[in-house]
């Protein structure tokens, strides 16, 4: 009866042994798979860390190459300026406006750390569009002269002008696609919490308006 007994008991031992270790192997299992949930998540997250930089750069690469077209526009002018006066002496109003126009676009550059301000941006646009109306009226004036459209030095500076004024359009677009590339960073699930996180500092950048008349290639007529 005893011995009977005995192996009742090593028989109950026994299932309660084999219960302790099935619900400790699905511990550990639960334990290794929200392990490996975390690290999937956290990996996840530290994939987009440098995104927030990357776009910072683009769009500070653009902007260097709106400005640098902005100034090739802006030194052309001097000469563009000297050989229209060579046929054209007395239109010196329209000089002056060209010559001033160019001192208030040359003087409102804005480096990309300033990209955040709408007001600097918006003043750096303003000159600039007030630049391009002022060489429209001296290109007006270019008309009423045939002798100047004959000229060399005219046509060569008005290749180079229709050139530089290709590569603004193209410019501003990129800087355009850049800077809404990184406000997205900045805006979008999950990369705004890995921004807010890592690059607390980071902030949405302003851009030009781009117009109707952006959407195409500007023509330079003379």
């Amino acid at each position: 009866m005893v011995f009977f007994c005995f192996i009742k008991y090593l028989q109950i031992y026994d299932i309660f042994a084999l219960n302790i270790y099935n619900k400790g192997l699905i511990l550990k299992k639960i334990v290794l798979a929200l392990v490996v949930v975390a690290v999937l998540v956290v990996g996840y997250i530290f994939s987009f860390i440098n995104n927030v930089p990357k776009a910072d750069e683009a769009v500070k690469a653009s902007w260097s190459q709106v400005q640098n077209q902005y100034k090739r526009r802006a030194d052309l002018i001097p000469n563009l300026v000297k050989t229209v006066k060579g046929y054209a002496k007395h239109e010196s109003e329209t000089f002056t406006k060209v010559v001033e126009a160019r001192a208030k676009a040359t003087s409102a550059n804005i480096d990309a750390t300033s990209l955040s301000d709408p007001a600097k941006l918006q003043a750096f646009s303003k000159a600039q569009d007030a630049l391009s109306s002022a060489l429209s009226r001296l290109l007006v004036v270019v008309e009423k002269y045939p002798d100047l459209k004959a000229d060399k030095n005219f046509l060569a500076l008005q290749s180079q002008l229709e050139g530089t004024e290709n590569r603004i359009s193209v410019a501003r677009k990129d800087f355009i696609e850049a800077v809404r590339l990184y406000n997205l960073e900045l805006r979008m699930f999950p990369n705004k919490f890995a921004a807010a996180i890592f690059h607390p500092e980071a902030k949405q950048r302003e851009t030009f308006k781009a117009s109707a008349s952006e959407q195409k290639v500007p023509e330079v007529s003379f």
